[in-house]
């Protein structure tokens, strides 16, 4: 259910609207009527024109590239689906609520929307935005009267023209949407993940079944058109799953800004906007919602446990650097993870990484430009698990080596008999100690971004990805070899305790 201060703001913001309506004095009165049919006329062919003057309380600032060209393509498309994976504050939900909607009706390409919502209350206030619309003393003066009386109920309301518009509750039975001949023809799924969905699977994999099986088929006119806003907040969503089952589908994805902070959407946030957001609510929650980086909250391993430095070593003051593969074969759901990293006085040293679901060719050629653009005096020991080692990465190795015509001397360590769970667990002391550092200048890198997500989701029975601190592990363990206690290495320091103990 909807909190009670959630329905009572969208009854303030409806009701404020019908008074602004009501009090605002938005009608040209000596225009002629060819003005009005050319201003028709352009707002059909221009959805930014639409939206400025038709809906200019929504346009506090100028509309983003992203929001047009996601209005041509529903317009484009009679049959789509969309999956419309926007960053928090991007305006998703009013252009897939309401201009959208909006625009289509003006073009005779409409007839019956239905607004889907995480529970019936919900989708009433999201339906309730459309509904106000139909009000609008523009859009009156221009179309003509749209209020019906009979048919003007909160969460469904049928307009003079024809149009109808319904509210439903996520997994509430869509059967009724059907009226004789009248079927849906736009359906959006709007914000349907909430607090207690991403914590439980077989929910989600239930609205999943339910949105495939039992709400699009209310869809079987030649206008079928289905969007799914939601931001990619979670490691597992509504929204991803059908992604994955539906690779057909377009991902219409948006971040919210860059690894510079520069704002997609310009026309609203400011170069400061982001950067500011992110010092408020820290990286990781920052890019989950604004960019649609998933945030894991680590049980083991702790956000708070990262620290960044400015002033970071020069790649020639590393006792040693490791770059370890985790090798993925297809790269379609595996993770492809090359770590490297650097000892110095006893601690560990993050420097650079790629962590991607690519093929393995991807992997070598960003190990061989590391390599390429390293120092005169520095060297790097590459390592790879022996258990992945088969003749396909031995040829694919080979093959990139003879085009690239380079070496990079890669290693085979043998294959941990330990549980992978235990060995990465392990690296938690380290992290407690304050012995692991990570660059300032990789807080926005992808690749660094995407191993911490699943450093923090290592716990028990976890089921996440984990090639990247399986990578780490190896790594660190390998430097762990060539630590000294003093002059002498800690083999030595055994041998000699050892020693003294035969005497």
């Amino acid at each position: 259910m909807a909190k009670i201060s959630e329905i009572k703001k969208a009854k303030e913001r409806y009701l404020q609207r019908i008074q602004l309506y009501k009090n605002g004095a938005v009608i040209n009165a000596d225009e002629t009527k060819e003005d009005q049919l050319a201003r028709i006329e352009r707002a059909k062919k221009d959805v930014f024109f639409f939206v400025d003057y038709y809906l200019s309380e929504y346009a506090t600032s100028d509309s983003a590239f992203f929001h047009k060209d996601l209005a041509k393509k529903v317009k484009k498309q009679k049959t789509c689906k969309i999956i419309v994976r926007w960053g928090r504050g991007l305006a998703k939900s009013v252009w897939a609520d309401v201009v959208i909607p909006l625009w289509l009706w003006i073009n005779d390409d409409v007839n019956y929307v239905v607004i889907v919502g995480n529970n019936l209350d919900k989708a009433k206030i999201l339906l309730m935005d459309l509904q106000t619309e139909f009000l609008n003393p523009k859009i009156v003066h221009d179309f003509g009267e749209q209020k019906t009386f009979g048919s003007w109920e909160n969460g469904y309301f049928r307009t003079k023209s024809g149009f109808t518009a319904k509210a439903l509750g996520m997994g509430q039975s869509p059967r009724g949407l059907r009226k004789g001949a009248q079927r849906p023809d736009y359906i959006v799924c709007d914000d349907l993940e909430d607090k207690d969905t991403v914590k439980n699977p077989k929910r989600q994999d239930e609205v999943v079944n339910w949105i495939e099986k039992d709400l699009l088929p209310t869809m079987d006119g030649e206008r079928r058109r289905y969007l799914h806003p939601n931001n990619n907040f979670a490691p597992r969503t509504i929204q991803e799953q059908l992604n994955i089952k539906h690779p057909n589908w377009t991902l219409h994805q948006i971040n919210a800004y860059d690894k510079h902070y520069k704002p997609t959407w310009a026309e609203k946030y400011d170069k400061n906007y982001y950067k500011e957001l992110e010092q408020e609510l820290g990286l990781l929650a920052t890019e989950a919602e604004y960019n649609n980086k998933p945030h894991i909250e680590g049980k083991v391993f702790k956000e708070e446990q990262i620290q960044w430095l400015k002033k970071y070593p020069r790649l020639n003051q590393f006792k040693v650097i490791v770059g370890f593969w985790d090798i993925a074969y297809s790269g379609n759901y595996d993770f492809n993870a090359v770590r490297i990293w650097g000892l110095k006085d006893k601690n560990f040293y993050y420097i650079d990484g790629l962590v991607r679901q690519c093929k393995m060719n991807e992997a070598l050629e960003f190990m061989h430009h590391f390599q390429s653009n390293m120092p005169p005096t520095v060297a790097i020991h590459w390592k790879y698990e022996s258990a992945f080692w088969n003749d396909a990465v031995k040829t694919t190795i080979s093959d990139f080596e003879r085009i690239k015509n380079c070496q990079l001397f890669l290693q085979k360590t043998d294959t941990p008999r330990t549980k992978k769970y235990d060995r990465i667990v392990r690296l938690q002391a380290y992290y407690q100690n304050k012995r692991v550092f990570y660059p300032e200048n990789k807080r926005q890198d992808n690749d660094c971004i995407t191993g911490m997500q699943q450093l923090f989701g290592i716990e028990p029975g976890y089921n996440t990805p984990d090639d990247s601190p399986d990578a780490d592990e190896q790594a660190i363990k390998y430097l762990e070899r060539h630590i000294r206690t003093g002059n002498s290495s800690i083999r030595t320091g055994r041998m000699k305790r050892n020693n003294k103990r035969k005497i």
